[in-house]
């Protein structure tokens, strides 16, 4: 088995809230990321396919494909937008990097062809990032 990744990038901006909290549970649990105006970032998501090389083409998956169905079912929501409010897929989420990592492997794991989707790793800042490999998480559904 080969792992195949392909990185992007986009930027966004959130607020991390949770509705169900009062403002000041709200305040201490996401401290500055809870600014009513909300804060930005430039994201780097790297979507990473395993599988077999296949003899006739000698890849696992297509790179060009796999870019445009990242930039057609992810970049192409998520980018120059707020996360809570333009964002359908992230409707009723609190859009933290974790829960973004799965949303997105909601979407692109039933669609590729030619590998099995691995790893979704998103990079919040440079120092900041999150894994997901497709375990399931409670309270997402």
């Amino acid at each position: 088995m080969i792992f195949i990744t392909k990185k992007l990038e986009f930027s966004a901006s959130h607020r991390l809230h949770n509705p169900n909290l009062s403002e000041e549970e709200n305040r201490e649990t996401f401290g500055l990321c809870n600014n009513p105006n909300g804060h930005g970032h430039n994201y780097t998501i790297e979507v990473t396919v395993s599988g077999n090389v296949h003899a006739e083409t000698g890849m696992v998956i297509d790179l060009k494909r796999l870019k445009q169905l990242v930039q057609r079912e992810i970049i192409d929501h998520v980018d120059h937008k707020n996360l809570n409010v333009d964002v359908p897929f992230l409707d009723g989420v609190i859009p933290t990097a974790e829960n973004l990592a799965i949303k997105i492997w909601d979407i692109l794991e039933p669609l590729i062809q030619g590998g099995s989707l691995y790893q979704i790793k998103l990079y919040e800042s440079d120092r900041n990032f999150v894994i997901y490999r497709g375990e399931y998480c409670e309270g997402l559904d």
